[in-house]
């Protein structure tokens, strides 16, 4: 105790240079890893919830399929030339998504 008096308290001095550096890199850490996730989040969840009946996906399974139902968090999805093979699946299930082409 003696000793932090006679230095003129440099020990409290570099306690808050410790709490300054740890506080820095925790906001590089936000913005650097944090928010570009969640902005990635976002953009995925409005690509999931804009899907259509028609439009063309590609699975996290990487599967390709047209979408012939949506229902609030699910969606049915046709592969291939056999009309047979629907199957329904989660929207998070959607990776990418083709639009249908739209007629004048």
């Amino acid at each position: 105790m003696t000793s932090i008096l006679a230095t003129g308290g440099s020990a409290a001095g570099s306690l808050i240079g410790i709490v300054v550096y740890i506080a820095i890199f925790g906001v590089a850490i936000y913005f650097l890893m944090v928010k570009p996730q969640k902005k990635e989040q976002q953009k995925m969840a409005a690509l999931q919830n804009s899907v259509e009946a028609g439009d063309s996906v590609l699975t996290t399974s990487g599967f390709y399929g047209v979408v012939i139902g949506v229902e609030e968090d699910t969606i049915i999805v046709e592969f291939g030339n056999n009309k047979n093979c629907r199957i329904p699946m989660k929207k998070a299930a959607i990776q990418e998504i083709e639009k249908a082409k739209q007629e004048l």
